[in-house]
């Protein structure tokens, strides 16, 4: 027969087949069967047997109860699901054997709430996908912090690109998508490259029936306690309602108090922040390196002088997601300008902002009811520095808004919670004296037992006559009292035997009796009468949760406007003009993040220039002399700009980039069959569809990875293509070795040629980092090689053959007025090409900018016949 443990474990796990399920037994979880064998491996565990009746033993693995965080922490990592199962009660109910038990919550990679699993300064996102023929959504959450939002995209073949462009920036730790657990179908998305980012993400397939649009927007409602959607702007958007409705009931199965922390939904538009594509945030390294994978050398690594982890989660947001809008950004800046013009108020905030705490995840743990005793400290502690904090900002920031110091949660917390209480419910000490008169009594009745207890064999001995006479306890036998074989006869009438010995008779009177009652059973009443009154403490805090997370909100502000008045200062960032026109002017730009990276050497501050008339530089010099360092800091400024940051320049006047693109590095995609070439022309053709008049674009050797002239070619004809599109005309940054290049200043008029200036002292040349006017006369590649620890004679032979190139005209700055392969007259026609071009021309097709676009090459390319 199964033993009755065996039965409960099998219809719990019944319900959660495919997720390896905990199970409590006294102070460990067990596993079994195969989830015992995953995690004996995966966790290190020793794998051992049990009888389960029936003559039968299955394989068990059990972990510590105390210390479940890291086992859970190595499932998830390495793609399970961890179900747990607790003890409903500490006894079987009538004519059951055993504890009743059921599955309090599901742990995934996007439903994490232990403290120890998740990022301090970063979110864990779960997301939910919705693909359809002519749009996308995507619903993402963080039951940490209650952040709730969707988007839909229904501009056709944009779609996808643009919920690509999302999921590249939330990083989500989880993503739902219609389907079912065959893993073939995981991810039924017909799109290449996004079944490709999709590849790199915890994807969970979710059955396709929680989808369906009808039951989503009922979920929605019945969630919001609302009639309509129209109040979450999401009327007509059946792809975001399907995606927030999937994922509401996705927490609502995994966590079954999660769903009290979504308490708001935010529907958002990409129009309202500046998009940056999965190539633009990898090559401009914006929250972590590309090769270490850290956030230190990233900008997040320079900007983040945070103190809170609230504090480290905005900044990640603002840097993921940059304005538009110049009346917000104003207003951040001018937040950033009174702290840095503040320098003590702002070092007394830094330190009372030093040791703040999770505010804003203490409170959402309340919420859900899984909040320990320490966290309602650190929510009393963080409210009481509050109050330290709304004092500065009004000495600081008059006109900043009354910060919430939630005076009254504080009090309360102030008298219920022991000043250093343990870590869990289990042991006693957590609920202050004097907050409960019944705990009190409880306490005091327990300690006058205990003095009782401690006194009376003083007292027996004194009335009784026996001087040996002992009290004493057992575990076994409790409190007792011991007299000698030898003082029997002394032995009062009251005593009732309770124990023989050899030489001694053990006894218990009825007053000892109940004594021992109130001392034993204290213990367990106090824990019991502790567990209550903390759960009503919790209720109390949820149901004032929105103050303390407004609070919250607050502080994370102002940590990172102060943060970044911090680094200002420090590193001489000055505060940046935004404006509505078309003009970046920055006056000795630096790199952010070279700048602090240098030891030993200043860095070298540089100048640009870019509006609609000098839409395009081209940049030319050798290798390692500062080329890629310099197109990028540019975006790198204006993107600090963007998130209403001072910005590492002398002055710095910007208009407003409603896109950064980026094409620079190089890299192959051996995995989707993609060459370096090839990955650079698709990143390329995405630059060159998406791109608008508004943009920034830095793009670093086109062309380069095919042949001289193939990609002489494609580079010519992308730096046309911007300057000449009607709707294009982009900022750019174009750095090049192609010194053809620098002919299209002589025929475009919007293009104009930059240099690194190099010195040359003999045979040595020093770079000099600096961005001058004009083009570039040479490559210095033999130089730089030579620099790289070439051998010499490699050296020498690499620049006599150069030598023979340069004389034979087969290599060397082309000063032609084309590329080779674009204006060559045909072998079997004399016809001059400039002929065949206006004979070619559809005059009524042309617009009248592209008319004078034509004629002025026309003109150019016959000035060089």
């Amino acid at each position: 027969m199964t033993t009755p443990m065996r039965s409960q474990y099998l219809a719990l796990k019944q319900q959660y087949p495919d997720i390896i399920l905990f199970f409590r037994l006294g102070d460990f979880y067990e596993t079994f069967d195969d989830d015992a064998r995953i995690v004996s491996e995966v966790c290190d565990v020793v794998l051992t047997s049990r009888p389960v009746g029936n003559d039968e033993r299955v394989p068990l693995a059990g972990v510590p109860y105390h210390a479940v965080d890291g086992y859970i922490a190595r499932l998830i990592g390495a793609g399970y699901k961890v179900a747990i199962a607790e003890q409903q009660g500490s006894e079987p109910p009538k004519g059951e054997k055993i504890v009743p038990r059921d599955v309090r919550r599901v742990v995934t990679p996007g439903t994490l709430v232990e403290p120890g699993l998740l990022p301090e300064k970063a979110n864990n996102y779960l997301a939910t996908l919705v693909v359809e023929p002519d749009r996308a959504a995507l619903a993402y959450a963080d039951i940490t912090t209650g952040e709730f939002a969707v988007a839909e995209f229904s501009d056709g073949g944009e779609s996808l690109r643009k919920v690509m462009d999302e999921i590249a920036r939330l990083a989500p730790a989880e993503i739902l998508v219609a389907g079912t657990q065959d893993k073939a179908s995981r991810a039924p998305i017909q799109d290449p490259a996004l079944t490709e980012l999709l590849a790199n993400c915890h994807v969970t397939p979710y059955a396709s029936w929680r989808f369906e649009e009808s039951l989503a927007q009922q979920e929605l409602l019945t969630h919001f306690g609302v009639s309509s959607l129209e109040g979450f702007g999401l009327e007509a958007h059946p792809a975001a309602v399907r995606a927030a409705g999937a994922l509401l009931q996705y927490v609502a199965e995994t966590q079954r108090d999660g769903l009290v922390r979504l308490n708001s939904l935010r529907t958002y538009s990409t129009a309202e922040f500046m998009m940056l594509d999965p190539a633009t945030r990898r090559s401009l390294e914006l929250t972590e390196t590309i090769r270490g994978r850290s956030a230190q050398g990233s900008l997040l690594g320079v900007l983040d002088a945070t103190r809170t982890p609230m504090g480290g989660r905005l900044l990640r947001r603002w840097l993921s997601q940059p304005l538009l809008d110049l009346e917000a950004l104003n207003r951040r800046l001018d937040a950033v300008a009174v702290w840095h013009g503040a320098a003590p108020a702002r070092t007394e905030l830094r330190q009372a902002l030093r040791n703040f705490g999770d505010l804003e995840r203490w409170t959402h743990r309340c919420m859900q009811g899984i909040a320990l005793p320490r966290d309602l400290v650190g929510i009393r502690q963080a409210l009481e520095r509050s109050a330290e904090i709304k004092a500065l900002i009004l000495n600081a920031w008059p006109d900043a808004e009354p910060l919430d110091t939630c005076d009254d949660i504080t009090a309360l917390l102030a008298t219920a919670i022991a000043e250093e209480p343990p870590a869990t419910l289990n042991t006693t000490g957590v609920i202050r004296p004097g907050f409960s008169a019944e705990l009190d009594g409880i306490h005091l009745a327990s300690r006058d037992a205990r003095a009782w207890i401690a006194g009376l064999e003083a007292v027996e001995r004194q009335r009784t006559g026996i001087k040996s006479l002992k009290v004493g306890y057992n575990k076994v036998f409790g409190y007792y009292i011991e007299v000698t074989k030898a003082n029997s006869g002394l032995v009062p009438d009251g005593y009732i035997r309770k124990q023989t010995l050899v030489n001694a008779e053990r006894y218990i009177t009825p007053d000892l009796k109940e004594y021992e009652s109130l001392v034993l059973n204290a213990e367990e009443r106090v824990l019991e009468l502790e567990g209550q009154l903390f759960d009503d403490l919790l209720r109390r805090i949820s149901a004032q949760s929105a103050r303390p997370l407004h609070t919250a909100q607050e502080i994370a502000y102002l940590d990172v406007v102060a943060g970044l008045a911090e680094v200002a200062e420090n590193a001489r960032y000055v505060r940046p003009t935004l404006h509505n026109g078309d003009q970046v002017d920055i006056k000795s730009g630096r790199h952010p993040v070279v700048e602090q990276m240098l030891t030993g050497e200043s860095f070298t501050p540089n100048d640009v220039h870019l509006s609609g008339d000098d839409a395009v530089m081209i940049l030319t010099g050798p290798n390692m002399s500062g080329k890629s360092t310099f197109i990028r800091q540019v975006a790198l400024i204006v993107l600090m700009a963007q998130i209403g940051s001072f910005v590492p320049a002398d002055s710095a006047s910007i208009g407003i980039v409603d896109r950064i693109f980026t094409r620079v590095g190089a890299s192959d995609e051996i995995a989707r069959g993609q060459s370096t070439f090839m990955v650079e022309m698709v990143e390329t053709a995405n630059i060159l569809h998406n791109a608008t008049e508004r943009s920034l674009l830095i793009l670093d050797e086109i062309g380069r990875g095919t042949s001289t002239y193939d990609g002489l070619a494609i580079a010519w004809a992308i730096v046309e293509y911007i300057h000449n599109h009607p709707q294009l005309r982009a900022r750019t940054l174009f750095a090049t070795h192609y010194h053809e290049l620098t002919d299209l200043a002589e025929r475009l008029p919007h293009v104009a040629n930059y240099n690194v200036a190099v010195a040359e002292q003999g045979e040595r040349v020093v770079f000099l980092h600096k961005i001058i006017p004009g083009p570039a006369d040479r490559s210095y590649g033999v130089h730089v090689a030579q620099l790289a620890g070439l051998p010499k004679s490699v050296i020498t032979r690499a620049q006599e053959i150069l030598n023979d190139l340069e004389a034979s005209g087969a290599a060397g700055p082309r000063r032609s007025n084309a590329p080779p392969t674009v204006y060559q007259l045909s072998l079997f026609s004399q016809e001059d090409p400039i002929i065949v071009d206006l004979k070619g021309l559809d005059v009524n097709a042309l617009s009248p900018l592209d008319a004078l676009n034509k004629l002025y090459e026309l003109q150019q390319r016959a000035k060089g016949t």
